[in-house]
């Protein structure tokens, strides 16, 4: 069984930065992808950015060149860096580990909120 706990959301002015973490508890290992999703008001829940287990990242086009994602294996942590966050940044963050191998399963943390004001 994992568990995630999201921290470091909050309000923040348009321009602004936030890093976003997301400790895990239990056993990670194997093939899997790590990732942040984000759902605003009204909008269904979207990818943010993933990390593999080997290290691969991907993001939304819309983050591309503003946000890093990156992990640090010996805290069991998983981070987001938000750089020049824009009004249409404002969502819940949510941390996602999928295990794929050797066993699969899917969980989520209970969500950070992220507010940017112009």
């Amino acid at each position: 069984q994992v568990q995630l706990v999201e921290s470091g959301g909050g309000p923040v002015q348009s321009g602004g930065s936030l890093r976003l973490s997301c400790a895990a508890s239990g056993s990670i290992s194997g093939l899997y992808v790590m990732g942040w999703y984000r759902q605003a008001p009204g909008k269904q829940r979207g990818l943010v950015a993933t990390i593999t287990s080997g290290g691969s990242t991907n993001y939304v086009d819309s983050v591309k060149g503003r946000f890093t994602i990156s992990r640090d294996n010996a805290k069991n942590t998983m981070y987001l860096q938000m750089n020049n966050l824009k009004p249409e940044d404002t969502a819940v963050y949510y941390c996602n580990v999928l295990l794929l191998i050797p066993v699969r399963n899917n969980y989520w943390g209970q969500g950070t909120q992220v507010t940017v004001s112009s």
